[in-house]
């Protein structure tokens, strides 16, 4: 028996239902229960709220939210082959879990959830930062979710929460940050998973903000963002030659050099650019 349920040990579970982690699909599987009750735990009380689960797999942190008393969980799961693992532990757990068979890039999950809701996923790799720069980017905010726990491998989790000045600083940390409260809350080592990725992994919860740090338009941000970070070696007035005739002036007038590179420019100091290159 596991520590957490009276269900089979993980390793029984993918050996009898011949579970190898596919490359192609970005699998990596966690099978200490110990650990994925813990990741569970990160993302707070769950007794109130519904959970969206990306990747599932066999099932190991989809059993860890049901044991520290998640209200529902949705599982998005793109792999067939997982789905008469899942299967019973829904019959372990009665009406308490969903699952979807399909890919999390196409699937609108919203008709299936009650809020308050709760995202917490050990995402595969190939789809982690797409999913992320999604749920950071919907058309209103506040977003239908009220806190993210993810798993990605440790670079992305850097990038994440980086500071203005690292190398790791980019479009992904003004993106997380402008909007939500974003801190790593766990590490990983390769051998925690099988089979043991390249790299470590960290687990990062992100809570949405009420309302942006800072004023700016969204996709005027992101534009702003995006073609300092594409050429982030140039000097700010070279990497955004062309978003306005006077672009030195409104470098200046945001607290900006336009000398300046742009791991060197805050949040804050993008967000008042964005709203000066946005003015006529």
């Amino acid at each position: 028996m596991s520590a957490i349920d009276t269900l089979p040990p993980l390793r029984e579970v993918i050996a009898t239902h011949g579970l190898s982690a596919k490359k192609s699909l970005g699998q990596n599987f966690l099978l200490d229960l110990n650990l994925t009750a813990k990741i569970a735990r990160q993302a707070g009380d769950l007794a109130q709220a519904d959970v969206l689960e990306i990747g599932p797999g066999p099932g190991g942190l989809t059993r860890g939210l049901l044991s520290e008393g998640a209200r529902r969980v949705l599982a998005v799961e793109k792999d067939a082959r997982c789905l008469p693992a899942l299967a019973e532990i829904a019959d372990a757990y009665p009406g308490r879990l969903e699952v979807i068979n399909g890919d999390a890039l196409d699937i609108d999950p919203l008709a299936h959830l009650t809020p308050p809701i709760r995202i917490v996923a050990n995402l595969p790799y190939n789809v982690g930062t797409e999913l992320l720069v999604r749920w950071l980017t919907p058309r209103d905010w506040p977003p239908v979710w009220d806190s993210l726990t993810l798993m990605f491998q440790r670079e992305v989790a850097e990038r994440i929460t980086a500071a203005p000045g690292s190398k790791a600083y980019g479009r992904l940390a003004i993106l997380a940050q402008w909007r939500s409260e974003a801190r790593i809350v766990m590490s990983l080592p390769p051998g925690a998973f099988t089979p043991p990725p390249k790299v470590s992994s960290a687990v990062v919860h992100l809570t949405a903000l009420p309302e942006p740090r800072y004023p700016a338009d969204a996709k005027r941000l992101e534009q702003v963002v995006a073609r300092a970070f594409n050429q982030r070696r140039k000097m700010l007035r070279a990497a955004l030659k062309g978003l306005a005739p006077d672009l030195e002036d409104r470098l200046i007038a945001s607290g900006i050099a336009p000398t300046d590179r742009a791991e060197q420019v805050t949040l804050e100091q993008f967000c008042a650019l964005a709203r000066n290159i946005a003015q006529p």
